[in-house]
């Protein structure tokens, strides 16, 4: 198969038409713009959707009446215009719609700057909007990850009639990188509980406004099954130099990329680091880290924030265990011998012999 030297921003596009997206709406935000002119000129060469809208909001809104006719659809935008969809995304959660949803984060919080950061995980994992809800976040560390991931996510929100999230930076998005793309979907089967106007079949309405109280608890807890169900099957994470490992960093996205730099930066000289790096941010892979506890008692975490992911490293690791974080926050990227120096660091105190 051959590969296509691609960018971050325009592979999310590229592997959003090859799964089938029907429908896209956005708007204008730096710097994720190329996603959608890419998406502006291919859809329509295809004969599919596209709307530049007037807003975030009206952008999400858009995506809701496209996902309940049946139709994969996809958004896109950058931190503070997530900001504005996240009472659209709680929608799509209680309509149980099926959505894409790419958030390309730079640095904040405000309008902040248009360097890649990631401090946007509390918003995506915790569910930004109101309600008992949860969105499967997928994390990519390399262009070709934007790829599969991307194609994957309209499987995973078919599956279980849910949005799902792509987070992805600045970095990612502007970078190259050669890409094999899946092979274009065929034909998608119908959606049964889609609303496609008047015909002989039975009377269709989808709706989140349950006025009963007893209704609407009814109504979270099968959502909260559904939850279940993704966290039983859909967690996804990496494992790198870990056989060996005696001190272990935990990071997604772009700081695992510079994470990964460390790493073989300290083995050269006799450090035995390994990563454990999460590819679902939510569901997070927390019995795998947990299971690390066995053997290892020295975590690094390393963000491009203040501290976020650190909360569930935490959670997962439940004091079994010492943590360091080390973080960069507002659009600062760091370099790998930054994390290789507190790598070093933190081996060292282990290694130091006891008096």
């Amino acid at each position: 198969m051959s590969k296509i030297f691609i960018s971050g921003n325009h592979a999310f596009a590229e592997a959003a038409l090859r799964a089938g997206c029907q429908c896209y709406f956005g708007y204008p935000i730096t710097p994720q713009n190329e996603l959608g002119e890419y998406m502006a000129d291919h859809m329509r060469k295809l004969d599919r959707v596209f709307i530049q809208s007037e807003s975030e909001t009206a952008a999400i809104n858009m995506v809701i009446g496209s996902a309940a006719t049946g139709a994969r659809v996809m958004t896109s935008s950058s931190s503070p215009g997530v900001s504005l969809k996240q009472e659209g995304i709680s929608f799509l959660a209680g309509f149980e719609l099926p959505a894409v949803i790419v958030n390309v984060m730079r640095g904040g919080p405000g309008l902040g700057n248009i360097a890649p950061s990631q401090g946007d995980y509390f918003q995506a994992t915790r569910g930004g909007g109101h309600g008992d809800y949860r969105t499967p976040v997928f994390a990519p560390a390399s262009v070709q990850e934007i790829a599969d991931l991307t194609y994957h996510a309209f499987d995973v929100a078919d599956r279980y009639r849910t949005p799902v999230m792509m987070l992805s930076d600045g970095m990612m998005g502007q970078m190259k990188e050669p890409v094999v793309f899946p092979e274009p979907i065929g034909k998608l089967p119908d959606k049964e509980w889609a609303l496609k106007g008047r015909g002989d079949g039975p009377s269709r309405y989808i709706c989140s406004l349950i006025l009963d109280v007893v209704e609407m608890e009814r109504h979270n807890w099968k959502l909260v099954r559904k939850y279940d169900e993704i966290e039983k099957n859909e967690i996804l994470y990496e494992e790198y130099m870990l056989d060996d490992a005696e001190i272990v960093v935990i990071a997604y996205g772009t700081t695992a990329r510079i994470a990964k730099g460390a790493i073989k930066r300290v083995r050269k000289d006799g450090v035995r680091a390994g990563m454990l790096r999460p590819i679902t941010l939510w569901p997070f892979p927390k019995k795998a880290l947990a299971d690390l506890c066995a053997r290892i008692r020295q975590f690094v975490v390393f963000e491009m924030s203040t501290g976020q992911m650190l909360e569930d490293v935490q959670i997962a690791l439940a004091g079994r265990a010492d943590i360091v974080f080390h973080g960069r926050p507002g659009g600062v990227v760091p370099m790998p011998v930054e994390f290789a120096r507190i790598i070093y660091r933190e081996y060292q105190k282990m290694t130091k012999p006891q008096i």
